[in-house]
């Protein structure tokens, strides 16, 4: 009888191609997956999957992991949420190449763009390389519970090459555009899966300065994609505002034209606070497409539900931050600012001195006072409300002003009750829009964020949902299971080379998510103060998964960590096995 490290008995299959789901046992040896379907022989250990569902583990492809992978084995909320693999160094932003004394103004412009604290990023970070390689190096010191890879950020280059000139957005030189080529192609071949830049406004540094990539040239980036050409491998990732489409489009398909590899790239249909007007997501959407009809590899990376603001007592916003009686308890314990405002005369004063004044500094802050827009955040948390649910709604049903609702809600639960208010993908209270994009040929689920935003924002948790609410839970308009399983699997391993896993079948990596299918759902966001120095960060835990195995070591038992840590540093593209089974339906296709 042939013997398995691991044999995962009687679950029901989504194998990662978008086939059909199947009941069948999954054998694995040595981290690799050796047999599916009726499995004769006997393992080390069994699991009984009977009920569940058993699937590849999540590979999330936009994560900002840079630092926090330096300090912490476990990249939650990534690696509790059933993810097996995640990509960090998104958005242009990142910690190499770094020359001697330019530490800050990574560490500002990192804090400023994905909310991770200063002084965290100050405590956590070694600053023990200077270059990508370099930094590859640091990264595979520390054993992690999910593999890992890194892309080469603009905005490190741009500063690396260019100074104060790069801080400051100044147009590269020929010189300048020669060098950031040599160091992108540089970390590329070192193992970066790809390169990243940012072209939004709404990327600024914690001193209020645009992210150093902003007004990068045609030319720049083309010189960069020569880097990738010249590497002959690695994907270019981008996020833009798109404002006028016509002007940055021609910049989107230089890229992809001078680099010879695929461009993949933010796309969320606009923001919520717009009623009308303004390029969409389904027109980048559809220029997508038209450059797919002529060869070129670009792609969307869209969110699985709406991207939103979560503020609470705890949480780096709230509609009353900018009241100067908040200003009084603002620095306190959770518990002291709880007692604080239920005092009578804080409380009065506070909610008289609402002026719904904002705090534009902030990521977001300029919306916090959008009680129209703006939800209660239960446990388990529903993304998708109705205006019925809205601050607004609330306090019109009950004789009160919103603000009164909306501190009162944050005062539940020991000061633990939270508001959500959504940004992007939400227009007219649904998230309809959402489910066209997931669908569409060329887009793949991503824009987690994992690790960054760590105060405002928890959507490490877009692969638990994606699964539970668009494949379980919603009313109507579900997707099948082994669509969504595909798409988070994979569609987004081959989207950036990483080919040997996201599928269940001989020769692929042994990363699996158990799932109790009927159970799966994600929990209300909570603060922890576990980041260096001190600092808060939200974290979701997610109920039904009951086993999650990274190259057949299991790294999650129903929810809780094991303690294992195979996870490593994957560098550069990885080949599919040779015993890769053809798909047996097309990865584009929707079954309804």
């Amino acid at each position: 009888m042939t013997s398995f490290d691991l044999v995962i008995r009687g679950g029901t299959v989504a194998d990662g191609t978008g086939g059909p789901l199947r009941t069948a046992d999954v054998a694995i040896t040595d981290g690799l997956i050796t047999e599916v379907g009726k499995v004769g022989g006997s393992g080390h250990r069994e699991v009984d999957a009977d009920g569940a569902l058993v699937a590849p583990g999540w590979v999330d492809v936009h994560t900002h992991y840079d630092g926090q992978a330096m300090w912490d084995s476990a990249l939650a909320p990534s690696s509790d949420q059933g993810a097996t693999t995640v990509l960090f160094g998104n958005c242009g932003v990142g910690f190499a190449p770094v020359r001697p004394g330019g530490q800050n103004v990574l560490i500002e412009l990192m804090e400023g763009v994905e909310d991770i604290p200063g002084t965290a990023l100050h405590e956590g970070l070694t600053w023990d390389w200077e270059s990508f390689p370099e930094f590859l190096d640091a990264l595979e010191r520390l054993p992690h519970d999910v593999d890992f890879a890194a892309q080469v950020p603009h905005g490190a280059v741009r500063v690396y090459v260019m100074g104060d000139r790069g801080v400051a957005g100044e147009p590269a030189t020929p010189e300048d555009i020669t060098q950031m080529t040599a160091l992108v192609q540089q970390g590329i071949e070192a193992g970066a899966l790809g390169f990243s830049t940012s072209r939004t406004t709404n990327h600024r540094s914690s001193t209020g300065i645009h992210t150093p990539s902003l007004r990068a040239t045609s030319a720049e980036l083309e010189g960069i994609a020569e880097g990738l050409r010249r590497a002959g491998r690695g994907v270019m990732q981008l996020v833009s505002d798109f404002d006028d489409l016509d002007a940055e489009w021609p910049v989107v398909l230089a890229m992809a034209r001078a680099s010879g590899r695929p461009v993949s790239m933010t796309v969320t249909e606009y923001f919520t606070l717009c009623e009308d007007g303004g390029t969409t997501g389904f027109d980048v959407l559809d220029r997508i497409s038209a450059a797919r009809a002529r060869g070129l590899p670009i792609s969307a990376q869209v969110a699985p539900r709406a991207v939103g603001i979560t503020m609470g007592l705890a949480t780096t916003l709230n509609p009353f931050m900018a009241c100067p009686p908040f200003a009084e308890i603002a620095d306190l314990p959770l518990a002291q600012k709880v007692a604080a405002l239920r005092d009578g005369e804080l409380r009065r004063r506070l909610l008289e001195s609402y002026t719904g004044e904002v705090n534009s500094t902030k990521l977001a802050g300029s919306v916090i006072s959008r009680f129209d827009l703006m939800v209660r955040l239960d446990d388990p948390p529903d993304y998708e409300q109705g205006p019925e649910d809205s601050v607004t709604s609330i306090a019109q049903r009950e004789g009160r002003t919103p603000e009164e609702v909306a501190l009162d809600i944050m005062l539940e639960d020991n000061g633990t009750g939270l508001l959500y208010l959504p940004l992007t993908n939400y227009k007219h209270w649904s998230l309809d829009a959402v489910r066209t994009m997931l669908t569409h040929p060329f887009a793949v689920p991503g824009l987690s964020d994992g690790g960054a935003h760590v105060g405002t924002i928890c959507d490490g948790s877009f692969p638990t949902f994606l699964l539970s609410h668009w494949g379980r839970r919603r009313r109507t308009g579900r997707l099948p299971i082994e669509f969504l399983v595909e798409r988070h699997t994979r569609a987004c391993a081959q989207l950036v080379d990483l080919n040997d896993r996201g599928v269940l079948a001989p020769g692929y990596r042994a990363d699996i998510n158990i799932i109790d299918l009927d159970n799966l759902v994600t929990r209300r966001p909570q603060i922890y103060q576990d980041l260096p120095a001190g600092g808060s960060r939200l974290l979701q835990q997610a109920d039904g998964y009951l086993h999650t195995f990274v190259t057949g070591t299991e790294t999650y038992a129903n929810g809780k960590a094991t303690g294992s840590l195979p996870g490593r540093l994957v560098r550069g593209p990885q080949q599919a096995p040779a015993s890769a089974a053809r798909s047996r339906i097309p990865a584009n296709t929707v079954r309804t």
